[in-house]
């Protein structure tokens, strides 16, 4: 192995070493299954606002999004990044503060189908049940997703099998998850966004200094047609600029409607220890997500200028992910301090995969050992945290069979599960905080229709094409909002006991 070799794994090793070491200082901490999975409600405003956003990003971060601007320029990068930050924004400006108190009014509960099933008094199940299957049906491929992307990561850095690296980087994960649960995750989170946010900065300047300056760099991106504007993309097979039309935009920015049904980051809303410190963790996380994509965008731009002058080879297709590893491994070849900063920046990626893998286990776990099987595996606490943790390490073991093939898709997997959540669980969310008149019939109506319109969409409608092609949470999205409103205006409004733990939620304080 050569010294550069042994710099990054240095780095790596070390990073990996914190964050075991914070899931057993957390692990004592877990008293109950309300600790493990929500931490008791103790979240600060910096690690709900960081671990919210590191959980959030993924791996998508620092390979998809600068993927996506060096093969085709600013547009379609631009358009779902500003999506991404206007939906952060929106989500901790108006559910944030109202699901942290109704959560809390609703019989206390610690996870997302919990208060579905508590905000509408569902005595038969039927909210918690469906919903907890929606979040095991979309989690488990999504965290494969993430086991995928570490053994990718280490095979193609060391040269060692596929299989290997992916089960050891698992194993990592669901070791500090299964100690330190949700405080443990929360705490990586932030840790890991610190750490992605540093691999960001040393690329963007080590890059633009390769390039050759940022005059450089503008004057190859401005040579290409399409490439610096935000209506039109660079088309590499012709050479020529494809129009980014009213409707491209709009499905574009559609992105942003996921954050009201994603668990993970709900969860954070839910967890914090005191409401009024949301506007902080608001200006935090909106001022992280602008700043964070703006960079991940212009790497992808300089990356494209650093292949220009010969610095690294031009990439094609999916290769363009790995524009970031790809500097990352130049670098590391100018010393031991470039090769350390090199690890750092692999230490980025890997973080942000892990950020995001750690809290989808949390929630496809609590999904199965609190919601489908609750108290038949709940008799004391001391039962509770056992089955919490033992259903975890379960559907680890699935999503590592998931994992096996090296040749997955990650990004397909995230964009698809990032719509089914958006689509079943956004709409029940918004108008189960906004909408008194919402009964359960309509909750179950809109989260159905949402996931199902969300295959029918994306395999039948949109191949079709032309004005058809919209990403598939858009349409599903609009459905299951039409879907609450017309079911529950036709059956019988909600009782008296519901409608009055709605207005004490929404009671200002």
């Amino acid at each position: 192995m050569t010294q550069a070799k042994i710099c990054i794994m240095i780095a790596i090793v070390a990073y990996l070493g914190v964050v075991l070491f914070i899931g057993y200082l957390y692990s004592k901490k877990n008293k109950n299954t309300d600790d493990f999975y929500l931490g008791g409600r103790k979240l600060g405003p910096i690690v709900t606002a960081m671990s919210a956003e590191a959980s959030d990003m993924s791996s998508w971060l620092l390979m998809g999004l600068p993927g996506v601007a060096y093969l085709t320029g600013i547009a379609d990068a631009g358009w779902t990044a500003i999506g991404l930050a206007l939906g952060t924004y929106v989500n901790f400006l108006i559910v944030a503060k109202r699901l942290r108190r109704y959560s809390k009014v609703a019989n206390n509960s610690i996870t997302l189908p919990q208060f579905f099933k508590n905000r509408y008094h569902d005595d038969s199940n039927t909210l918690l049940i469906i919903s907890a299957i929606i979040i095991v049906v979309f989690f488990i491929p999504y965290t494969a997703s993430g086991f995928a992307a570490c053994g990718k990561l280490f095979a193609s850095l060391f040269g060692v099998n596929y299989m290997t690296a992916m089960v050891i980087s698992a194993v990592i994960i669901v070791g500090y998850t299964t100690l330190g649960g949700f405080l443990a995750a929360s705490t990586t989170d932030l840790i890991q966004s610190i750490v992605m946010s540093i691999a960001l900065i040393i690329v963007l300047v080590f890059g633009v200094n390769v390039a050759g300056g940022i005059d450089a760099v503008a004057a190859n991106a401005k040579a290409l047609p399409g490439y610096l504007t935000m209506f039109g993309s660079y088309d590499a097979t012709t050479g020529s600029a494809n129009s980014y039309g009213f409707i491209t935009i709009v499905s574009t920015l559609a992105w942003g409607l996921g954050y009201f049904g994603m668990p993970h980051i709900l969860l954070r809303f839910m967890a914090i220890e005191d409401e009024s410190k949301l506007k902080v963790s608001r200006r935090i996380a909106s001022v992280w997500v602008v700043i964070s994509m703006t960079v991940a965008v212009l790497i992808g731009i300089i990356g494209y200028s650093m292949s220009k002058v010969g610095a690294i080879s031009a990439l094609t297709g999916a290769d363009s992910e790995t524009i970031i590893v790809r500097i990352a491994d130049l670098m590391s070849q100018h010393g031991v301090l470039a090769a350390l900063m090199a690890g750092v920046i692999l230490a980025g990626i890997l973080a942000s995969t892990m950020s995001t893998a750690d809290s989808q286990l949390l929630a496809a776990s609590s999904a199965v050992s609190s919601d489908m099987l609750g108290e038949k595996l709940q008799k004391s606490d001391k039962g509770g945290m056992i089955a919490a943790r033992v259903t975890l390490l379960v559907i680890a073991i699935f999503a590592v069979i998931l994992a096996k093939d090296p040749n997955s898709s990650v990004f397909a997997i995230v964009s698809f599960a990032w719509a089914g959540f958006g689509a079943a669980f956004g709409p029940v969310m918004l108008f189960s905080l906004f909408w008194k008149r919402t009964n359960r019939f309509g909750a179950l109506a809109g989260m159905i229709s949402g996931g199902l319109m969300i295959f029918v969409w994306k395999y039948l409608v949109r191949p079709m094409g032309g004005a058809w092609n919209v990403y598939e949470l858009l349409p599903a999205f609009i459905v299951a909002c039409v879907m609450i409103v017309v079911v529950s205006l036709l059956t019988p409004a909600p009782d008296k006991s519901i409608t009055d733990e709605f207005e004490e939620a929404a009671k200002k304080k």
